[in-house]
């Protein structure tokens, strides 16, 4: 989001390299009302807009369930005011960029972000893949039988299907692993550059991602 033509050009021009469907627009509403439509992986804003500025836009992004997760790189001039890197944070930002920006370094970023969502993407599409898996299993499905009956062939159905669910919980698994190594070079950016906001930004991002480790190391040990 920026209210410049010119720089959402140049963002564009940035970013093409990285095959993504990119979404300019120029004020704070034009990027609320595109959020209703569609789901993105990382989100640019300009702190300094007309009407509502970034960090308006940012509140009303982290207000909303749908949209409160999707990471927020902030950018504004290196002339900006000394506390617009403190309120970004604030306002749930990962990330706060000064203009002029290497197109390396942003691009390099946004790709760690793309890249994640990419990767919770496939774990969640493994992850219904596998509920719907486990819920056909022999012996599970509605009508099947009594109680009895039920228990009766609850050890052969046990192991029906976590024979089944094996082969995708190892690739949940593998596909998690993938998610760990990219939080883990965010965590390693954010430590190095000494900031504490970041720093608790990314060690959340890590404790969301351990959860889901902790998980699946469950369903793989009640399998």
């Amino acid at each position: 989001m920026d209210d410049r033509a010119e720089n959402l050009t140049a963002l564009e021009a940035i970013l093409s390299s990285l095959n993504q469907v990119l979404v300019p627009v120029r004020s704070g509403d034009a990027a609320l009302k595109a959020l209703l439509t569609g789901e993105f992986a990382v989100i640019l804003l300009d702190v300094v807009m007309p009407g509502m500025d970034g960090f308006e836009t940012a509140s009303h992004i982290k207000r909303r369930a749908k949209t409160r997760d999707i990471p927020i790189i902030f950018l504004t001039a290196a002339s900006a005011e000394p506390d617009y890197a403190f309120r970004g944070y604030a306002a749930g930002a990962v990330d706060y960029i000064s203009k002029p920006f290497d197109p390396w370094v942003l691009r390099a970023k946004v790709s760690i972000f793309v890249e994640l969502y990419a990767k919770n993407l496939q774990l969640r599409e493994q992850a219904e893949l596998l509920r719907a898996q486990l819920a056909s299993a022999p012996g599970l499905a509605k009508g099947s039988g009594s109680a009895a009956a039920l228990a009766d062939h609850a050890a052969g159905t046990a192991a029906d299907g976590s024979a089944a669910a094996e082969p995708l919980l190892t690739e949940l698994s593998g596909r998690l692993a993938a998610v760990e190594d990219l939080v883990a070079v965010i965590s390693g950016q954010a430590a190095s550059g000494g900031d504490p906001v970041m720093t608790d930004c990314t060690a959340r991002l890590e404790h969301r991602v351990g959860r889901l480790r902790d998980a699946l190391d469950a369903l793989r040990v009640g399998g």
